[in-house]
């Protein structure tokens, strides 16, 4: 089923489709690796993620290019104040950002380049602009963008900028909202900073520029889509358009996907409304990284999600629905045959997810339909007409959702000792949740040889043995389930 996906260049919803017919050409702007990545930084690698595990499922091949500003304001500040180099001060971000998204599920681009590795391709397309007088000199050596040269100005953020004045200079990165003005290609080198030797000067990229020179070195001219946060929208992408285009002389890239941002608990998230949290945040204070993922997505990309605590909790139980479900149908002993009706359910709740995700990626709605397959499948396994065939139809099913959503193989475990190792190291195991560490501490090992030991002391009468062990597992915050299949566990 083809993709259709609002272009926000168009404003409106449009067929995503390669140009050449084979490879979709995508590019994301990716971390600035200056610090850990919080939530509303990760809502919108995930939703980016969900766009390219759907693309694959329908059959279409990617090639994803993600960005990695290892130079900026705060990169160059933050690493002078510590008195290091700034590869090795961005390294440890990078490292961490990269963790972060292997926790989240969230796939690796093809392609990821930094900015400090493509310097000459930025420099080489600032001089295609001087060439054209579209980029001019400073008197402090800084080189800037026309942007009454480019009439298409304000086309993707539909923002009116008639009137602007030639030579009218803003040289902030930190990070221009409302800038209108000939924005920075190049900044002179400042006492004390880091800068490169180049023929334009020394000193270093602007903001924008480098993405405009990453895109276009490893997709080339007209590329397919270009993705990011909806913050990003004005001046980033904006001024991206007008460099490149005014360079090339050609569309810069045809589809533009903006995620919009997220509240928690229904205020803009800020360290100074005490409601700012990354990733790492969260999992010291014992949530699941499969329920935070779930959490991110379940609102579609373009409406505003309220992340809240609450929320959590119900994304955790909705994750633990889903693989409790799962393990249901994968180690339930059922007939042979078909159940028409449950057969019927099970095609119904696929053609959904799949009508859903082709429908501007609502995810909403997909996760809606899997749900009522759940619904279906458990009713039926309850009424014991769960039948071998329907078992086998409802796994593929669930195989074809978590391709997209990937929550349902359980690593929350591992990815919460991970956490705990990185809190240790970084001297901030204080800040862990205490009954975090004690069910981490017992492992799976021995979780399994607690329950062998409850299954025997119920088999031999030994009641007052068998409530002692789960009482002893329930203290460490393991959770034990007795179904007519055998008893399953779960940590808290």
């Amino acid at each position: 089923m083809a993709l259709e996906l609002f272009n926000t260049l168009g404003g409106r919803v449009e067929s995503l489709t390669p140009a050449d017919g084979a490879v979709l050409r995508m590019y994301a702007c990716g971390p600035t690796v200056y610090d850990y990545g919080h939530i509303g930084n990760f809502r919108t690698f995930i939703h980016v993620d969900v766009l390219r595990r759907y693309l694959k499922q329908t059959g279409i091949e990617v090639k994803h290019v993600m960005n990695i500003t290892d130079v900026d304001d705060k990169i160059i500040r933050n690493a002078a104040l510590l008195k290091m180099p700034i590869e090795d001060y961005t390294r440890k971000y990078e490292d961490a950002f990269f963790e972060d998204m292997a926790a989240l599920g969230v796939e690796r681009p093809e392609v990821l380049p930094r900015a400090t590795e493509n310097i000459e391709e930025m420099v080489a397309l600032i001089e295609r602009l001087a060439e054209k007088d579209i980029a001019y000199q400073a008197e402090d050596g800084s080189w800037y963008f026309r942007i009454a040269r480019f009439a298409d100005y304000g086309k993707l953020s539909k923002k009116d900028f008639e009137g602007i004045e030639d030579g009218a200079r803003v040289d902030v990165d930190e990070y221009e909202k409302d800038a209108a003005r000939d924005f920075a290609l190049w900044k002179a080198v400042k006492p004390g900073e880091h800068a490169w030797e180049t023929r334009l000067g020394p000193g270093r990229p602007g903001w924008h520029i480098e993405c405009s020179a990453m895109a276009t070195k490893f997709l080339g001219d007209g590329f397919d889509l270009h993705a990011g946060g909806e913050d990003l929208t004005f001046p980033h992408h904006e001024n991206e358009i007008a460099q490149s285009e005014s360079a090339s002389g050609t569309a810069f890239a045809r589809h533009w996907m903006h995620v919009r941002f997220l509240l928690v608990e229904g205020r803009k998230m800020s360290k100074s409304e005490g409601n700012f949290y990354t990733l790492r945040d969260l999992l010291l204070k014992g949530h699941r990284a499969s329920a935070i993922r779930f959490l991110l997505m379940s609102v579609p990309y373009r409406h505003q999600l309220n992340f809240t605590f609450d929320g959590l909790i119900e994304s955790t139980n909705a994750v633990e629905r889903l693989r409790t479900f799962a393990d249901r149908m994968r180690k339930g002993s059922f007939p042979e045959g078909l159940n028409e009706d449950l057969a019927a359910a099970t095609a119904k709740a696929l053609a959904g997810y799949d009508a859903a995700l082709s429908n501007d990626l609502n995810t909403a709605e997909a996760r809606a339909a899997i749900f009522d397959l759940v619904r279906a499948g458990n009713s039926a396994a309850d009424a014991g007409t769960v039948k071998s065939g329907n078992a086998a139809e409802i796994l593929k099913v669930l195989e074809r959702f978590d391709g997209v959503f990937a929550v349902l193989v359980d690593r929350d475990a591992e990815i919460t000792r991970a956490a705990l190792d990185w809190a240790e190291k970084d001297g901030r195991m204080d800040e862990a949740a205490p009954e975090l560490v004690a069910t981490l501490s017992f492992s799976d090992a021995d979780i399994d040889a607690l329950v062998a030991e409850r299954t025997h002391a119920k088999k031999t009468r030994n009641f007052a043995r068998a409530d002692a062990v789960r009482n002893e597992l329930l203290a460490k915050g393991i959770l034990l389930e007795d179904t007519k299949d055998g008893v399953r566990w779960k940590r808290k």
